[in-house]
């Protein structure tokens, strides 16, 4: 099979739900796979099998994490994505790799940093507790000199501020001050958008 057949293959297999949780071994095996392209997408899938069955892909966490080292950029934003995802499901399963993330925050690939800031939203949206002591790293993101890191960055800031206001509300001055003053206007929406989840309440 060619790497385009197999990434078709992939393709239908993402669209059909009812079949993932007896391909999981199958996608896993796939992290071995030359192609960079085949790897990314088995990593992409993965993570969605995982939100689903995440005690069926807890075996694959270590692997995925692997990735996460890789000189690729594509394959360490995937692998990001991927533990967002299946973070979001059981935080427990990627607990022991979760601090080192937060490295993703600087990295020098823009994509990846945007995946990271997703991952984390992600994994806050059942487990939010654990950001509190990491806010000035979202914060940071804020004044990302990618458009679409800053675009993303707020969100974060949102979905803590609806379940945990007391970590975002140090920040709704800086908030508003950016949905004032930033040059792109969905990253004005989305400071609003922080803001309203809050209560709008400084702290």
């Amino acid at each position: 099979m060619t790497v385009d057949e197999l990434y078709k293959e992939l393709g239908i297999l993402t669209k059909n739900k009812d079949k993932w949780k007896d391909n999981i071994s199958y996608v896993a095996a796939l992290l071995e796979h030359e192609s960079e392209k085949i790897k990314a997408k088995a990593l992409w899938l993965l993570g969605e099998m995982g939100f689903l069955y995440p005690d069926e892909v807890k075996d694959t966490v270590p692997d995925i994490f692997s990735f996460c080292k890789s000189k690729s950029p594509l394959l360490r934003e995937r692998a990001v994505n991927a533990l967002g995802r299946i973070g979001r499901a059981d935080y427990h399963l990627i607990e022991a790799h979760w601090e080192e993330l937060f490295r993703f925050a600087d990295d020098e690939e823009p994509k990846a940093r945007l995946s990271f800031i997703w991952a984390s939203e992600n994994i806050a949206t059942n487990t939010p507790d654990i950001y509190k002591d990491y806010m000035p790293v979202f914060e940071k993101l804020l004044y990302d000199a990618d458009d679409k890191v800053r675009m993303e960055a707020p969100e974060i800031f949102r979905v803590l501020g609806k379940r945990r206001p007391e970590f975002v509300g140090p920040y709704i001055e800086q908030l508003y001050k950016i949905s004032e003053s930033d040059n792109n206007r969905v990253v004005r929406i989305h400071c609003l958008g922080a803001i309203k989840a809050t209560g709008g309440k400084m702290i």
